[in-house]
């Protein structure tokens, strides 16, 4: 080994070992853009269906539970057609360029009330 390639082995392994972090960090940021749309479909899928029954405070906590933390709900009514969307930002923001959206309909059943649009 000749005194110029002294050190290229600790090179080429520090930009190895930058390479794999990045590479980890993307794949732990798209795991959670993933798991966090997931959540927020179910919270609108939940809270559709309770608010075809006529249940809407317990469509509001469920969304609570189970979208990301900072999720927000809004709900629009046009006859006995409910649509709700869950709206919210992943990793609690971490991610600023990222909105998830997730959008549910239901109708209401026979003898409720479908909740006011204000939601």
């Amino acid at each position: 080994m000749s005194r110029e390639d002294k050190g290229a082995v600790t090179v080429e392994a520090a930009l190895g070992l930058a390479g794999m972090t990045v590479v980890t960090v993307l794949l732990v940021a798209g795991l959670t853009v993933l798991t966090s749309q997931l959540r927020c479909t179910d919270a609108a899928r939940e809270a559709a269906r309770l608010l075809a029954r006529g249940q809407p405070h317990e469509a509001a906590a469920a969304v609570h539970e189970i979208a990301p933390a900072g999720a927000s709900l809004s709900i629009e009514k046009a006859g006995d057609a409910i649509t709700v969307k869950v709206s919210a930002h992943p990793a609690g923001g971490l991610l600023p360029s990222i909105d998830l959206n997730a959008t549910a309909y239901a109708v209401a059943e026979p003898g409720t009330e479908p909740p006011d649009a204000a939601g």
